[in-house]
Order: C-alpha cells, then structure tokens, then sequence
C-alpha cells in the first residue's frame, strides 16, 4: 500500500499541472522580440486585450498608471509590459510595481524596465505605474499576453503618448509602429 501512496503522489506532482490546464512555472519572454522562449506561433485575430494609460502627455519623473484589461469574460494568464518609443525596439522608462499579481523584470540591464506576471492565476486586468525618464519621444505601451500556452498574442498597442513638452503631438492616437 505505501508503494502506491509513493507512485500516486508522484504521478501527480509531475502530471497534474500539465493535465488541468498552465504550467506552475512561468513563461520566458524575450525582452526585445517579446516572443516566449518556446516555438509557438502567436494568434493573428484581434487580441481581447486592451492597454490604456492615465494621462496621454507626460513629463519626465511623471508618473502613470498603465492596465491591462481583458475585454468580456477572456482572461489572461501570463503578460509582458514594456514602454517602447514609436520607432524604439528597446524598454525606457521603468515601472513601480502596485499590483500584486505583476513583478519587475530586467531589459538591457535596466531593472524593471519591464513588467510581467508574478504567478500564472487567470487575471481580468493588472495595474501598474509607468515613470517617465528624460529625453523620451512619443511611445507606446507594447504587450505580450498569454491565454493561456498555446494562445497568445503579441504586440498589443496602447494609443500613443506624447511628451508634454513635444512639438509633434500625435493628434489621432494611432499608431505608427510595424507590428
């Protein structure tokens, strides 16, 4: 009877996460393509996910809330978050993590230049600060979010944010970013 009470035990520990649905360990994301570390191709429909921020201009050492929502009753599970310049493909500024469902993580030796997930429970939405550094051109919020492993979509855009003191204010909130 212990025998089995042993290979019961093992038999779940190792196969359990894997049946009932997401990994217990978390998802590697590269800072710079904001693919995950596993050959997976992301979805090409409109993602049900939407990033918006509190204030449309900024300041530097401003600070602005950023949240990601999942639109109706589609949750996600694991997220990358990043503030890139329209024509940037690295993070600037760093964030304050608020949420407790979100943790910094490392860009190009920045800490918290961005922001990811902290466990891999379903979440409707996560709320986070963005401070503004100095010297920056209009950006954009940039994501990757993950369903759940093989449902994923990257390169979610929040409408664009203009620096307070900028000439060139984007007027239509579009983006100009290739996705």
């Amino acid at each position: 009877m212990r025998r089995h009470s042993c290979f019961v035990f093992l038999f779940c520990g190792i196969f359990l996460p894997g049946i009932l649905g997401f990994p217990q360990t978390n998802t590697s994301i590269d800072c710079d393509s904001m693919l995950p570390n596993y050959e997976a191709e992301p979805q090409s429909s409109v993602p049900p996910y939407v990033i918006t921020a509190s204030f449309s201009n900024f300041d530097p050492g401003n600070e602005i809330k950023v949240t990601l929502n999942a639109l109706k009753d589609v949750g996600f599970r694991e997220f990358n978050l990043q503030a890139r310049e329209i024509e940037g493909d690295v993070p600037v500024g760093t964030f304050k993590i608020t949420d407790p469902n979100t943790k910094g993580l490392e860009c190009h030796n920045v800490t918290n230049s961005a922001v990811r997930h902290a466990n891999s429970d379903v979440k409707q939405q996560v709320t986070t600060t963005w401070i503004a550094p100095r010297d920056v051109k209009d950006l954009q919020f940039i994501a990757t979010v993950f369903q759940d492993l093989e449902k994923f979509w990257v390169g979610i855009q929040s409408e664009t944010l203009t620096p307070a003191h900028s000439k060139s204010v984007n007027g239509t909130g579009k983006s100009k970013r290739k996705v």
